[in-house]
């Protein structure tokens, strides 16, 4: 692996031009208005595909053996065609450029995908560039600065322990839980009944659950590990709905559960557990406020759209979807139309962090029918 000078590779730290050249590379791009999107060339066929893709020249040869002659005039764009083993933490420049040469394939419909991609694409394209304006240095962070910190707080950690009584270091080392009344459903039971009321206790990674509060200093009526569980959101807040949805790993399958909550306040607080809970992390991992904060944001949004059509263009948190789908959803689908299904494809991107979403996007791409196709 690299080096890393500043958080970024060797060789763009030698100069502040250099650097001042990653810095532009590195962020992503402002989603275009949708009348650049229209003006852009698209292929009509198979035939204007090879066309077009019979006019890139290779990287490898020098121009003149590509039949480049003085004076001639080149459009100077770049293609990845292949790529492995991209890392957040080193590879910012190569997967932002990534990133951009994905979103413009999908936009100008380079590679077919269904309608329900195009709207996962266009969800992952608003929050990146949400969090790319919130958060316009999270790629390049100094990883250097990031350890010496660590550093300095296990010491002072072990200063505090060495200087304090065993039982005062247990008390600041209590981990946080949840405790609250929720109701559970499971839908893969054969049962008529539904969702039924239990006191819950949040603990670590586990949730366990006991016939009333009373009770839970006994034995629980079960704990569910939610390590390595799927987490999806089942919200409608216009309809004070706030569903977690649990597919957990057991050896017959994906057993799924529905936990119902009674307020956003307690929706924002259990769905920011279970999603920390799923990727091995306790309710004492710093970014369990952040992801709150992260879920109360989606659920103000929502709220916005959910109101009159004048309030919801007005709202800085409204969506230009035009700019985030190819020109044929353009014709098809209104703006109000557009807008409730790219948010509802957003509930499960909304706790991405800006590389996670840039991977998830590639991924998807990548995983398309017509991916790595040349003509």
């Amino acid at each position: 692996r690299p080096c890393l000078y500043n958080g970024m590779p060797a060789h763009f730290a030698e100069s502040e031009k250099m650097e001042a050249v990653y810095k532009m590379l590195s962020i992503t791009q402002t989603p275009p208005a949708p009348e650049v999107i229209t003006k852009q060339y698209r292929p009509a066929s198979v035939v204007d595909k090879a066309h077009i893709n019979g006019r890139w020249l290779d990287s490898s040869r020098c121009l003149m053996q590509q039949n480049i002659q003085e004076n001639d005039r080149l459009w100077l764009r770049f293609k990845y065609y292949t790529f492995y083993e991209l890392d957040p933490k080193y590879d910012v420049v190569r997967l932002t450029q990534l990133y951009e040469q994905a979103r413009w394939a999908i936009l100008l419909e380079d590679i077919d995908c269904t309608e329900e991609e195009m709207m996962l694409f266009g969800a992952l394209q608003y929050h990146i560039s949400k969090v790319s304006q919130s958060e316009p240095q999270a790629l390049s962070t100094n990883t250097a600065m990031d350890d010496l910190e660590s550093a300095l707080l296990s010491l002072e950690v072990k200063m505090e322990g060495e200087s304090s009584s065993a039982t005062e270091l247990l008390e600041t080392m209590t981990a946080p839980e949840l405790n609250d009344y929720l109701k559970i459903f499971r839908p893969k039971r054969l049962t008529l009944k539904g969702y039924k009321q239990y006191w819950f206790k949040f603990q670590d990674t586990s949730i366990a659950y006991f016939k009333s509060k009373e009770e839970s200093i006994g034995e629980p009526i079960q704990q569910i590990n939610l390590k390595g569980c799927e987490v999806a959101p089942d919200v409608n807040v216009a309809a004070q709905k706030f569903l977690i949805r649990l597919l957990i790993p057991a050896p017959e399958g994906m057993n799924e559960v529905f936990l119902r909550c009674e307020n956003e306040r307690q929706y924002a607080q259990w769905m920011a557990g279970c999603r920390l809970a799923s990727k091995g992390k306790s309710l004492a991992d710093s970014s369990f406020q952040s992801e709150i904060q992260s879920i109360r944001s989606f659920l103000a949004m929502q709220r916005n759209n959910s109101g009159s059509s004048s309030n919801a263009a007005s709202s800085d948190e409204s969506i230009n979807t035009h700019s985030l789908v190819s020109p044929r959803y353009h014709k098809k689908y209104k703006t109000k139309q557009l807008t409730p299904r790219i948010l509802d494809a957003y509930q499960n991107v909304a706790q991405l962090s800006l590389s996670d979403a840039l991977m998830r996007f590639l991924q998807i791409w990548q995983a398309l029918p017509d991916f790595g196709l040349s003509y």
